[in-house]
């Protein structure tokens, strides 16, 4: 257990909040990448050709914002030439008007178009055009490949941190008690702090990897230690809610929970991992499929759920109308079921 997480949104009274999260379901696609309106931030050098550092802050910086909402700020990305931009939920969470201050020194009024709790993906439309959208990749880095971090962190602007990709797919294990779980994220030693939320992790080739989403603390034991969206999930939740206002989110209908070895104890199920079923939505994928209370989810497909967030993150990376193999025990019983997942309720 890494210790208590952070969101990394500055607030007034508070320079971290609480644990957040995310249970969605947006895969990337191999090789694709993602840029609204026009053409990326020019830099100084050929698409696809690696940087240096300072090339490559010159290139992306005008399209990092910072966000100032009524309780404190956070960053976003430029999506659109016309204005939108791409942020945290938790950045906005409460406001409908903001402010949006670039690089350059502007700052102009904005407006939260939609948001997306789930995924902690907001959109804001900033009252400007021309602007330079960022160039998002669809393709997940490669553990080991340089990162870069620009945002507001403690309110200074237009901040630079780098350190490399440390791991992907991690999930912050105990985040899905708080009814949003951390899962499928990026991880990455480049420094994130208060007020990074909303910002651009980039690639040596300008690319925005991922949107900065939280850290944990050194108060925790922890030396560089933090997490962004995956560029991919973050552009589609982002499309989506452009398009109409919400995004679809995989569901099973069931609320999952850890499984203890006093839980397993009083179950009879042999083993302490896994994810019990603490309730099951009547009429819903995993009611349909048979399971009920009690039941310990061992499998899903050919991934291995041994927590919450494993599962959580399992769904994330389907759609809703996918059909799924479940395994899971029923007392020391090993049992099979299908169930085809729904969209998430709205």
């Amino acid at each position: 257990m890494p210790g208590p997480l952070r969101i990394a949104t500055l607030t007034a009274v508070l320079l971290t909040g609480a644990v957040s999260g995310c249970t969605s379901i947006f895969a990337p696609q191999p090789g694709a990448t993602s840029s609204r309106d026009a053409t990326p931030a020019p830099g100084p050098s050929a698409p696809g050709e690696a940087m240096s550092i300072p090339d490559l802050v010159d290139a992306v910086e005008p399209s990092v914002v910072t966000i100032f909402t009524g309780g404190g700020l956070g960053s976003g990305v430029v999506y659109t030439a016309g204005g939108a931009i791409i942020t945290n939920e938790h950045v906005v969470r409460g406001a409908t008007e903001v402010d949006v201050a670039f690089a350059d020194g502007q700052r102009v009024a904005g407006t939260v178009v939609a948001t997306d709790p789930i995924v902690d993906i907001a959109v804001v439309q900033a009252d400007r055009t021309g602007l330079p959208p960022a160039e998002f990749t669809t393709e997940l880095p490669e553990v080991g490949e340089a990162a870069v971090v620009i945002g507001s962190p403690l309110g200074f602007t237009n901040t630079v941190t780098s350190g490399i990709i440390s791991a992907l797919h991690r999930e912050i294990p105990g985040s899905a008690s708080s009814g949003q779980s951390l899962v499928d994220l990026i991880q990455t030693d480049a420094a994130i702090s208060p007020g990074n939320s909303g910002g651009a992790v980039v690639n040596l080739r300008g690319q925005i990897i991922g949107i900065s989403e939280a850290y944990i603390p050194p108060s925790a034991g922890a030396v560089a230690l933090g997490f962004a969206i995956p560029a991919a999930t973050a552009t589609e939740v982002a499309d989506q809610l452009l398009e109409d206002g919400t995004a679809e989110h995989a569901f099973l209908g069931l609320r999952p929970g850890a499984i203890t070895p006093q839980i397993a104890e009083q179950l009879g199920v042999p083993q302490d991992d896994g994810v019990v079923v603490l309730s099951v939505v009547d009429g819903g994928p995993a009611d349909e499929a048979g399971l009920r209370p009690g039941d310990v989810l061992v499998r899903l497909d050919d991934e291995e759920l041994r927590s919450p967030e494993d599962l959580l993150g399992s769904l994330r990376r389907r759609d809703p109308g996918d059909a799924v193999t479940i395994e899971y025990l029923r007392g020391s019983e090993p049992q099979t079921t299908e169930a085809t997942l729904d969209a998430r309720p709205r």
